[in-house]
């Protein structure tokens, strides 16, 4: 019988960090490469969504972002950032404090309202990202005909 993954976590050692890779099933042929989790690393972008009478607004710090590597795209209800940060600090260098992320980064957000995609507009300054979508009217009254048989 196989064991699960935090039987196998509690019995490495005291210390000993514990390869997760190992602990799910997949083929023999499948090798997954050393380096592939640091590789395909992302984090997640921290955003503020708001909205006014006529806008959806979002606004997220992207401080240490070239805006030639920042992407902005929006697919239906769907607004996805995407860019990468690098890190001023010379590589190999002793942090006494590691809390900025560096690297790449994304996150897509779901619209809370219909908008109109085709009028959103995009503002960095001062290391703050700040997009403006416009939103469907949809308070409308339109008037349904009955057909009478």
């Amino acid at each position: 019988m196989s064991k699960g993954v935090f039987e196998l976590i509690l019995q490495s050692g005291a210390g000993e960090q514990y390869d997760l890779r190992r602990a799910f099933a997949t083929p023999a042929n499948l090798a997954v490469p050393e380096k592939w989790v640091e590789e395909h690393k992302e984090g997640q972008l921290a955003v503020d969504v708001a909205e006014t009478e006529k806008e959806i607004v979002i606004v997220s710090t992207i401080a240490g972002a070239d805006t030639d590597k920042i992407e902005v795209y929006i697919h239906n209800d769907l607004l996805t950032i995407r860019g990468a940060r690098v890190s001023p600090v010379p590589s190999g260098a002793n942090h006494f404090h590691n809390e900025c992320y560096w690297g790449r980064f994304s996150r897509t957000i779901v619209m809370p309202v219909e908008v109109k995609t085709d009028m959103a507009t995009a503002e960095f300054k001062n290391g703050v990202l700040i997009i403006c979508i416009p939103k469907q009217r949809t308070d409308a009254k339109v008037p349904i005909v009955i057909v009478d048989d």
